[in-house]
């Protein structure tokens, strides 16, 4: 069984601040809640999705909100908490595992520390993949998981509990009772059994996350090779492999940011390196969702996009960009689970306002399709 150690956190947060395309919060918060859980623990037990018995019983829970609003408002755990006991009460059953909600960020992170701190296991998957700005954005609920009872606690560990017909009406619910929470909520939802878990989630995150900042420590130090194009060479041999190229290198030129509704809002766009007059638009809701070279569509949700840093390969959230920084942006292919025909209903462009089809990342050309 894997285990999260204090030996493999840094590179856990590393790997789960990129697959948060830009979202998620700042990873070095969701780092110091865990290392303080670790140091008391020594650990965190992973189950593999293909080992979940039948009888498992897990919830996800997370963090609802603004990127933005987490630079001053952190992650309650213990509010978290009492969201999860507040769910047992109303289902009259314990929970004995945490499964994430999505691989990025403080929701990567803030699982580890709820079950850290109740001593239950963690499942090695989540319901995303990367991370996404609204709950119903899930394989949970794209392969029919119920996301009620939906509940959602304040600093002060005040509860609300939403019982909705589907997870598009309790996210809708739930963001305005956000925004009223100070625009930052602790959620639990998607209780699920064994055999959903197995059924529904996207597989091995946790340790995808773990093997990505692995992957970025050893290229900074053997030195022989750049960062983000090795990173990008290391999906090809992830467990499953995935399609992923360098789609810019350049400096960060302008940025139009806000908080609109309960999430971070805007766009960047990022000029070539060089002589170059090529330019990239990136906009993003949370999370990064498309991506345009010289006007042309170049990735698109629920493809990954992230922009890394070109020297270190470290990630750059939406919340954390700025002018000037020298950047170059990867795509990566979704899995499977997040690329069919039902899943890209609920997580593709249209769910993101985009007017544009879903291409698969490895069919856009250079240049893009209009």
């Amino acid at each position: 069984m894997s285990r999260i150690t204090l030996e493999n956190l840094p590179d856990f947060i590393r790997g789960t601040a990129i697959l948060g395309t830009g979202g998620g919060g700042d990873p070095y918060v969701g780092r110091l809640m865990l290392e303080q859980e670790l140091t008391k623990c020594g650990g965190v037990d992973l189950i593999d999705p293909d080992d979940v018995p039948d009888d498992l019983f897990a919830i996800s829970v997370a963090c609802m909100g603004a990127p933005t609003v987490f630079v001053e408002k952190l992650p309650n755990a213990q509010a978290t908490v009492t969201a999860m006991r507040r769910i047992e009460k109303e289902l009259g059953r314990k929970f004995n595992a945490i499964i994430p909600l999505e691989a990025g960020g403080v929701n990567a992170t803030l699982p580890l520390v709820v079950a850290a701190q109740m001593g239950l296991p963690v499942v090695d998957g989540d319901g995303m993949g990367r991370a996404f700005p609204e709950f119903q954005m899930t394989t949970f609920n794209i392969y029919g998981v119920n996301c009620s009872p939906f509940v959602m606690a304040d600093d002060f560990e005040n509860t609300i509990v939403l019982e909705t017909d589907n997870a598009l009406r309790t996210e809708r619910y739930g963001r305005a009772v956000c925004v009223k929470m100070g625009g930052i909520a602790q959620v639990a939802s998607y209780a699920m059994t064994g055999e959903q878990i197995r059924r529904t989630c996207v597989p091995r995150t946790v340790t995808l996350a773990v093997d990505i900042g692995k992957r970025v420590r050893e290229l900074r130090v053997e030195g022989k090779e750049d960062i983000c194009e090795g990173l990008a060479a290391y999906f090809a041999t992830s467990r499953p492999p995935r399609f992923a190229r360098v789609l810019f290198d350049g400096k960060v030129q302008d940025v139009m940011r806000g908080t609109e509704d309960g999430w971070t809002v805007g766009n960047v766009t990022i000029s070539a390196a060089g002589d170059s007059s090529d330019e990239m638009f990136l906009t993003f809701r949370n999370e990064y969702s498309l991506a345009k070279l010289n006007g042309k569509t170049v990735a698109i949700v629920p493809d990954l996009l992230f922009i890394l840093d070109r020297e270190t390969g470290e990630a750059i959230t939406t919340e954390t960009l700025r002018y000037g920084q020298r950047v170059k942006v990867i795509g990566v292919a979704a899995t499977e689970e997040m690329r069919t025909p039902e899943a890209v209903e609920v997580i593709g462009p249209k769910a993101s306002n985009i007017s544009e089809p879903f291409v698969r990342l490895e069919d856009l050309a250079w240049g893009g399709s209009s």
